[in-house]
């Protein structure tokens, strides 16, 4: 009895440490989470696809809304619905204020209104914008604006506000004959061709030339179907196949152009893998996508994702060194990606706390600032990198200019904050093997899970020791193969001497 009553209190001790654990490993994850004071989880992804929780890379900093401001003297009033915000090139900060039909342009430091935009004159007739949803500053100082509800893109020189361009009633053989052009989204490039994103117009972005006709569709994203779908589609009856899902192109949600003329488009995709893409000038995708090949957000876990599934992007913003933010509606997270695709850092959240979103819909930055625009609480919520985000933004920058040991002293301190940060370890990996350290830099990419660079480091590190001690090798070869020819010679006398005797 007394035996038996010892191995229960062993098991039910067992357990209870077991389930202590665990719950103090909840909380500790739960405090690492809330002792930044932001109303959000910070986190990233480990090799295995286990969410690991980090500092918060960025912090709220306050809120901005049209009740703060004047203008002339007098309130400009309250956002209403707002769709879209970018800035030129001093910084200025342009709002398309879609539920007030105008554009509000504020300072950098977004202290006081520049001037508002609701009208212009056309053709020596005042014109109002109706619901404008886009909005974007080329680099010649040019705006240009989503005219939603007027079914047209408009442009104006931006020093005077006086009409520039007016691109509306697109032509081409592909549009459907029930095709009404709605742009919502539009960015222009060095060569003032524009790029709009167009409601339900799913064959891809729209191209127009500097003259403002339509040229072509870009990044057209081909949706696959399964060889299932095919065959049950052929074998399926009409009104089955009316039933059926249709397989159209998927659509883009927002915008962004680099230096170097690449654009970046946001679009949704339910498979939660891929909700970003980098085109070339022929718009094929070049993006990379990192270790892990996702792009898409929140990672599926075991298969699935949690629920209120794949995360949905729904605008950018190219940041500067090839790192770019990407905005999710569904879950009001940023995801921050680098130029090969590694996802730096996670952090936001829907919610009614300060720093919390209630429907965001897009993204800018102003120099270490992130801006989010929440179109139902129709104001802007400002956050201000924290020293572990600005260490991994300066260490990611010094090696996309391939610096990779100026890179480590900001990785070592990354490692201090967060241990367990892979992408420092694969950092200061990628420096000793730069460095010619391979040992080293073995070492420190097997704990960042990075088997391709781990692989070169071991074949390095093969190779030098194999030419380091090739003379020793090939001397014992060459003192081995003498001794044998000794001894069997040695052997052969003596077999002579037995015979003669």
């Amino acid at each position: 009895m007394k035996k038996t009553f010892t191995k229960t209190s062993i098991k039910i001790a067992s357990l209870l440490l077991a389930l202590l654990l665990g719950f103090t490993t909840v909380i500790g994850s739960t405090a690492f989470a809330s002792n930044s004071g932001e109303p959000y989880d910070s986190y990233n992804y480990d090799y295995w696809g286990y969410i690991h929780y980090t500092p918060a890379p960025y912090s709220v900093s306050g809120t901005i809304r049209g009740t703060d401001f004047t203008y002339n003297g007098e309130s400009i009033g309250a956002f209403s619905t707002p769709q879209d915000f970018c800035k030129d090139n001093e910084g200025n900060v342009y709002i398309a204020d879609t539920g007030n039909s105008r554009i509000v342009v504020l300072n950098p430091d977004m202290t006081k209104v520049v001037k508002i935009v609701s009208s212009f004159d056309n053709n020596g007739k005042a014109d109002k914008f109706r619901k404008p949803y886009g909005v974007c500053v080329s680099s010649n100082n040019r705006l240009y604006i989503a005219d939603t509800q007027n079914k047209r893109i408009v442009v104006l020189n931006n020093e005077d506000d006086t009409l520039y361009q007016i691109i509306e009633n697109p032509q081409s053989e592909s549009f459907d004959a029930s095709f009404s052009f709605s742009p919502l989204k539009v960015t222009v490039d060095y060569a003032d061709r524009v790029y709009c994103i167009a409601k339900n117009m799913f064959e891809g972005i729209m191209v127009f030339e500097t003259d403002g006709k339509f040229s072509t569709f870009f990044g057209t994203i081909k949706v696959t179907i399964s060889l299932w779908e095919k065959f049950w589609r052929r074998i399926a009856t009409k009104e089955e196949r009316s039933n059926q899902k249709l397989f159209i192109a998927t659509e883009f949600t927002g915008l962004d152009i680099d230096p170097d003329g690449f654009v970046y488009a946001t679009n949704i995709d339910a498979t939660g893998i891929q909700g970003v893409r980098r085109l070339n000038p022929s718009g094929q995708d070049v993006i990379k996508k990192g270790e892990n090949e996702n792009l898409g957000g929140d990672l599926r876990i075991d298969g699935t994702t949690d629920y209120a599934g794949a995360s949905q992007f729904v605008d950018l913003v190219y940041r500067n060194d090839g790192i770019y933010s990407c905005l999710d509606k569904k879950r009001g997270r940023i995801f921050t990606y680098d130029h090969e695709g590694n996802l730096l850092y996670i952090f936001g959240g829907l919610g009614t706390q300060i720093g919390s979103f209630k429907l965001p819909v897009a993204i800018e930055n102003i120099g270490d600032k992130i801006l989010i625009l929440d179109a139902t609480r129709a104001q802007i919520t400002v956050f201000n990198v924290t020293e572990y985000g600005d260490l991994i933004n300066r260490a990611v920058a010094l090696r996309y200019d391939g610096d990779e040991t100026q890179a480590v002293a900001l990785w070592e301190r990354v490692l201090e904050l967060d241990e367990d940060n892979e992408l420092a370890n694969i950092g200061i990996g990628k420096a000793y093997l730069s460095s010619g350290d391979y040992e080293q830099a073995m070492k420190y990419l097997k704990i960042g899970e990075n088997k391709d660079y781990y692989s070169i480091a071991f074949k390095r590190y093969r190779n030098r020791i194999l030419v380091e001690y090739i003379g020793y090798v090939l001397t014992a070869v060459a003192v081995l193969i003498v001794a044998g020819l000794v001894w069997k010679r040695y052997k052969k006398k003596r077999k002579g001497a037995t015979e003669n005797e």
